[in-house]
């Protein structure tokens, strides 16, 4: 299934249907302020583990990220002192993966082995009104290009022409962004930028 999706002003009946299929175990590929994403509903193990057969990864290496609709509720899902909630809330919404101390609330697999999870607030309606309606963050991985050369797809309709057997619904919400997000590791004393993406950040 493909559904054209607008970031300016999402179609709620169509979210409504996005939501549906996550609530059945469904599996979506969906625009971000970035690459797009692949994604399921973090509650249902077996599509996470879908999503892990698709990756071609084995579940101990599975580590993922995920997108919640904002920092309000943050801290159910990880521990956030002063000082990173500040840097997350003059950076967020936008093109970062926070990296931070993670909950047993959170399923095991978004827990790496350093007991750490990523967290997304993408600048982008279209993930943001899923998650809003869904009433729990979803699972966020990139989805790469098999060219050796362009890392990433950026054109919905080949997204979907790729995965349209592989996964249950691909979101056209127009082209994407060929460069991932600066992942930022607040795990230590100091924020340190472990990866350089398209967000730079300020402090």
């Amino acid at each position: 299934m493909l559904i054209k999706l607008y970031p300016e002003n999402p179609n709620p009946r169509e979210v409504e249907k996005v939501v549906q299929v996550l609530r059945k175990g469904g599996v979506i590929i969906y625009p971000t302020d970035t690459v797009y994403g692949l994604g399921c509903d973090i509650t249902n193990t077996r599509a996470v583990e879908r999503i892990i057969k698709i990756k071609g990864i084995r579940p101990k290496d599975a580590s993922f990220s995920f997108i919640c609709a904002d920092l309000s509720n943050i801290a159910e899902y990880a521990k956030v002192d002063n000082p990173t909630f500040k840097l997350m809330k003059k950076n967020l919404p936008g093109p970062f993966t926070f990296i931070l101390p993670g909950y047993n609330k959170v399923p095991d697999y978004f827990i790496t082995k350093r007991k750490t999870v990523g967290i997304r607030v993408p600048n982008n309606s279209i993930p943001i009104e899923i998650v809003t309606m869904l009433g729990n963050p979803i699972l966020t991985t990139s989805i790469k290009d098999e060219d050796g050369i362009v890392e990433y797809t950026t054109d919905p309709e080949l997204i979907h022409e790729r995965y349209q057997d592989i996964v249950d619904l691909v979101i056209d919400g127009g082209y994407g962004d060929n460069v991932a997000s600066t992942i930022v590791d607040c795990t230590g004393s100091e924020p340190e930028i472990v990866r350089e993406g398209k967000g730079v950040l300020v402090y």
